[in-house]
C-alpha cells in the first residue's frame, strides 16, 4: 500500500515540478520576445515526465564526476529535462524565434494544467484522508 501511495504522490510531485519548470521556461521566452537573436526554448513535458516517473535520467544530462567540473548551463534543466528549441513558425529579421501568440497560448495551457494537477492531487489526498478516518 505504501509503495503505491508513494508512486501516486511521486507522479503528482514530478508533474507539478515539471509544470513549474516549463512555466519558467515559457516566461523566459515571453520576457525575451524583443531580444535580438534569442531562440525560444521549451521542454518535452511528456518525455520528461515519463523519465522522471520511471527514475531514468535524461540521456542529454551530463554527469559531473568531479565537483570542480562546470555544469552545462543550457544543456539540461535542474530536473534533467533537456531544453529544446521551439520550431520556428515565422522568424523575425533580428533572429528572434519567439512567437508571442504561441508563447501566450502555451503559458496559459500550462497554467491550467498545473491547476488541474493540483486539483487532482487535492482530491486524491481528501479521498485518502476520508478512507483513513473511516
Amino acid at each position: 500500500m505504501a509503495n503505491s501511495l508513494d508512486q501516486t504522490l511521486q507522479f503528482h510531485a514530478e508533474a507539478l515540478s515539471l509544470r513549474g519548470l516549463r512555466q519558467q521556461v515559457l516566461a523566459s521566452n515571453i520576457a525575451n520576445a524583443d531580444t535580438p537573436g534569442y531562440k525560444a526554448r521549451d521542454i518535452d513535458f511528456t518525455k520528461s515526465l515519463q523519465d522522471a516517473v520511471s527514475g531514468r535520467v535524461s540521456a542529454n544530462a551530463l554527469t559531473r564526476t568531479v565537483n570542480t567540473h562546470l555544469a552545462s548551463p543550457q544543456a539540461a534543466t535542474a530536473s534533467g529535462s533537456p531544453l529544446l528549441y521551439r520550431q520556428v513558425v515565422q522568424p523575425s529579421l533580428d533572429g528572434n524565434t519567439v512567437d508571442m501568440d504561441v508563447e501566450r497560448a502555451q503559458f496559459a495551457e500550462n497554467a491550467v494544467r498545473y491547476e488541474a494537477n493540483l486539483m487532482f492531487l487535492n482530491s486524491q489526498l481528501k479521498s485518502l484522508l476520508a478512507a483513513i478516518q473511516g
